[in-house]
């Protein structure tokens, strides 16, 4: 059995919680969902919550995390939480910009950006 947050690393740096990603490629569909049942734990668990989704570790990402990061996004909304975007590859914000989820997200180029933009 696995254990919990086995797809996301989660740490808290002065209010505000970072989130890793364990795969270097969120491609399958299952790896898609177990990340965003937890996410949304996450998110349901601590209202207002001042969220950072690093790609630090990301080398390939399915389109169908993009749904995933919109729904997430839409639920920190409704619960009065902020959520930024950092470290994101190059080829992979290709995608956003194409996509105009660029526009959409706050993304910043580093962890330590998105930090202090809070």
């Amino acid at each position: 059995m696995a254990e919990p947050t086995t797809r996301v690393k989660v740490t808290r740096t002065r209010g505000i919680c970072v989130v890793e990603f364990s795969d270097r490629k969120i491609l399958d569909e299952l790896c898609i969902q177990e990340i965003q049942d937890e996410l949304m734990k996450l998110v349901d668990s601590e209202p207002k919550i001042k969220l950072l989704v690093s790609f630090g570790n990301v080398d390939h990402l399915a389109s169908a995390a993009l749904g995933m990061l919109i729904t997430l996004n839409k639920r920190v909304q409704e619960k009065g939480g902020v959520l930024k975007l950092s470290n994101i590859r190059s080829q992979i914000f290709e995608v956003f910009k194409i996509t105009r989820l660029n526009k959409l997200f706050d993304i910043h180029d580093t962890a330590e950006q998105a930090q202090a933009s809070f």
